[in-house]
């Protein structure tokens, strides 16, 4: 029992200390948001919270041991769930083909042609470390490219291919990974076994996915449509299926990464047919947007704070290269970085030309794209939190017991890669993107207007329908006419506004554009109003909190 009391203050100090942690890598992240819009020049997010994890790495005096598979845990499957769930289907499945030789072929490229590149560039490595080293940087970060591009004009298809792609590539990246070290460790290199390996990893991932979302989701419809639906729950079990999906797909040896995305994907899915009360969906996706943003921000402030002690070791790295100034270490970034970006630029260019030569044979037509998209695609190929937790996962010592060989010098220069290649992408994606001229979406706004008036058309049928048979039999069934005209009128006003093209259409677009503005003005000097009447203490908080929901509910209609 003594030994137990002794213990206790031990842990509840642990307890404190990583809350704490936690709690400082929150404000790091709020903190970071508010740098990024303060400055007067363009600084995405991802490069002010790995300065701030940086400066809290050195200022502070408790570091944070990143373990990689806890990692993976807590951060990868909600993010990529997420990213799965709400990914454009239709634009994903139009550049499947695209996708995949990105994601895959262009991942297994990056593998073979880098890691015979470190290895002849820096000899002192392992070829098998090299094939390692070349593994984590091959997967990209959108989260980092979405930054990036926040301020500038980026065609919505490359950022649908960018999404698509680093859905993919970080399994693929990783299974090359978890193979390098495998050949590392014993010295030997099976391609039949590796390939067999490869199927049962992504299909068994993949698999899994979709069965534990299609289960969860039944069973909840199932419960919600008998007893009612409580959205509370209907949040928490959204938030617990991706940490299913990953826990159960590793527990069979498949990549639990592929099955937070295939459960994300699923997911998308499952709720066209089993649709959720409108409050669970305005809630949850609030508690996905803090959830995502949060996530996110603690990534490259984690990453941030881990850059000190990487650096710190850098004269003992430096040795495993076989060299003593400290600017070699420099130079193999840079040049892993460039060549990374030329293996890309290379792989878009002969993808997007055999893209339109298969068009062609088909009778379709095709324009060849622009040197500055394929630029900019070769430029968005920003790593970040996989690589970085993926080379942490190299083994500490090698199957003898020796230390695992060169494992520091990838380490750095991984870092290294990701930080270059932000910092480039920071500069090289706006000087592409300025200017440039994309193609008008027309099929998408014209199959949006044919949604919105078949929506309407369909509301006018069911109101005249409610109407009728609210009113049959009273006595003032005017005061039902004249309501469902009222209600009928505004539906009308949208079938005419969506409906009209040349001229018409485009006076019709001012004038609602002006009809917003309006609103919106009306909005803010209502809830004015409202926050007024509290202050002066004639109107109760509870009635004013549910006022300013319906008018910010109005207002985020008008927004979108």
């Amino acid at each position: 029992m003594r030994g137990c009391a002794r213990a206790f203050p031990h842990a509840l100090e642990w307890l404190l200390e990583s809350v704490t942690i936690v709690l400082v890598l929150l404000l790091a992240v709020v903190v970071s948001g508010a740098i990024s819009r303060m400055v007067p020049f363009s600084v995405p997010a991802p490069l002010v919270q790995i300065g701030l994890g940086a400066a809290i790495g050195l200022a502070a005096d408790w570091r944070v041991d990143l373990e990689p598979e806890l990692f993976f845990f807590l951060f990868l499957p909600p993010l990529l769930f997420l990213d799965g769930w709400r990914i454009p289907k239709d634009e994903l499945f139009k550049d499947i083909s695209t996708v995949v030789e990105l994601a895959l072929g262009l991942v297994v490229t990056t593998v073979l042609g880098m890691g015979l590149f470190i290895h002849w560039m820096i000899p002192e490595m392992p070829l098998a470390v090299a094939f390692a080293l070349a593994a984590v940087v091959s997967p990209t970060d959108p989260i980092a490219v979405s930054a990036i591009a926040a301020r500038v004009p980026i065609p919505r298809r490359m950022m649908h291919i960018l999404e698509g792609e680093s859905l993919l590539n970080d399994a693929s990246g990783l299974v090359c990974l978890r193979f390098a070290i495998a050949a590392a460790l014993t010295g030997t290199f099976s391609a039949s076994s590796a390939a067999l390996n490869f199927l049962w990893v992504a299909f068994g991932g993949l698999a899994i996915g979709v069965a534990v979302t299609m289960a969860v989701t039944w069973t909840k419809y199932r419960v919600s449509r008998r007893f009612g639906e409580e959205v509370g729950s209907q949040i928490l079990v959204s938030l617990l299926i991706p940490f299913a999906s990953y826990l159960l797909a590793e527990h069979f040896h498949c990549s639990g990464i592929l099955a937070a995305v295939a459960a994300g994907v699923t997911m998308s899915f499952a709720e066209i047919s089993r649709q959720a009360l409108p409050a669970t969906r305005m809630r949850r996706n609030s508690v996905w947007d803090t959830i995502q943003f949060a996530a996110n921000g603690i990534i490259f402030v984690l990453l941030g704070e881990q850059l000190p002690g990487i650096l710190h070791g850098a004269r003992d790295t430096v040795a495993q290269a076989g060299h003593q100034e400290i600017w070699w270490l420099g130079v193999y970034v840079l040049a892993i970085t460039l060549g990374l970006a030329a293996l890309r630029f290379i792989w878009v260019w002969v993808s997007l030309r055999l893209t339109l030569l298969r068009r062609r044979r088909h009778g379709e037509t095709g324009q060849s794209p622009e040197w500055r998209l394929v630029a900019a695609m070769s430029f968005a190929g920003v790593r970040g939190a996989i690589t970085l937790a993926g080379v942490l996962t190299l083994p500490l010592v090698a199957a003898d017991g020796a230390p695992f060989p060169a494992r520091d010098l990838a380490i750095f220069l991984a870092a290294g890669v990701i930080v270059t290649s932000l910092v480039i992408a920071s500069i090289g994606l706006p000087l592409l993107l300025r200017g440039l001229k994309m193609p008008g979406n027309h099929s998408v706004e014209a199959e949006e207007d044919a949604a919105r008036v078949a929506a309407a058309e369909a509301a006018i049928c069911e109101i005249e329908r409610v109407q009728h048979a609210l009113a049959e039999g009273r006595s003032d069934a005017d005061v039902y006419a004249s309501a469902g005209a009222r209600i009928m009128d505004l539906y009308r006003d949208r079938i005419e506004a969506r409906s009209q093209e040349g001229e018409a259409a485009e006076a019709a677009r001012r004038e609602q554009g002006i009809e917003r503005e309006l609103r919106l003005a009306g909005l803010k000097a209502e809830r004015t109003a409202i926050f007024r009447s509290v202050r002066e203490r004639s109107l109760g908080s509870a009635t004013a909190a549910k006022l300013v929901r319906e008018l910010d509910l109005m207002e985020a209609r008008y927004r979108s």
